[in-house]
């Protein structure tokens, strides 16, 4: 979740936020042959894209990502959508993104970092991946201009969608499956340990009563 405060001069609203769901990551897709002497063995895309297929103009100024420094002009820049870049390589590294929003300060943008896949781990296979993630821009007590400005984006044409490849939805209900078995697991185990307490607490008593009889089975002898 990425938040930012209005710093305009103009009156904000107050106690307003708002919220635009997005989608950063990438694909990448196995080469036939390594394309150069570097031994490029991958064709990718790092890309920031709406999870409601809005036009993000309408909000975002521009949008840079901070490629490897191997890379020519490792910091690209995108001042309209589609906010991707494509390139070839051999390796996984860190891409940090940078979104800047209309009427924000340039001194402050919202930073996403996103690792770059190339190889889909153990035990998938295939020559095309992809690794996505759901995050959520929000802007709190916004000033009218730019509360007009958020909500008026438009839904992009069918044409030029940039297509989620991950089902967040089904991600999100598999999460919520585990976090109940982990629940019940957690009250599973608690609920054991309590009888086992109880166990443990109902010996100590039978016990101290075995001792209290003795002792005094042994005070009766001395006597």
């Amino acid at each position: 979740m990425s938040q930012v405060l209005a710093n305009d001069i103009s009156p904000v609203m107050k106690g307003k936020f708002l919220v635009k769901p997005i989608v950063y990551g990438n694909n990448a897709r196995k080469l036939p042959l390594p394309i150069d002497k570097e031994g490029h063995t991958h064709r990718w895309c790092v890309y920031l894209k709406s999870y409601n297929n809005e036009d993000m103009s309408a909000y975002i100024k521009k949008v840079t990502f901070k490629l490897h420094e191997t890379y020519p002009t490792p910091t690209r820049v995108c001042t309209e959508p589609p906010y991707k870049v494509t390139e070839t390589g051999w390796g996984e590294f860190e891409v940090v993104i940078k979104i800047f929003l209309h009427d924000s300060s340039d001194s402050r943008p919202i930073v996403l970092t996103h690792l770059l896949k190339l190889f889909p781990p153990p035990p998938h296979t295939g020559e095309y991946w992809v690794s996505e993630s759901y995050d959520e821009l929000i802007y709190g007590e916004p000033t009218e201009e730019i509360c007009q400005r958020w909500e008026s984006a438009r839904k992009l044409p069918p044409s030029v969608c940039e297509p989620i490849e991950t089902d967040f939805e089904a991600k999100r209900v598999k999460t919520l499956e585990s976090l109940i078995k982990a629940k019940n697991w957690v009250r599973a185990d608690i609920e054991d340990y309590r009888k086992r307490i109880e166990q443990a607490k109902e010996e100590i008593v039978k016990y101290k009563d075995i001792i209290k009889k003795r002792e005094k089975s042994e005070i009766l002898n001395t006597n």
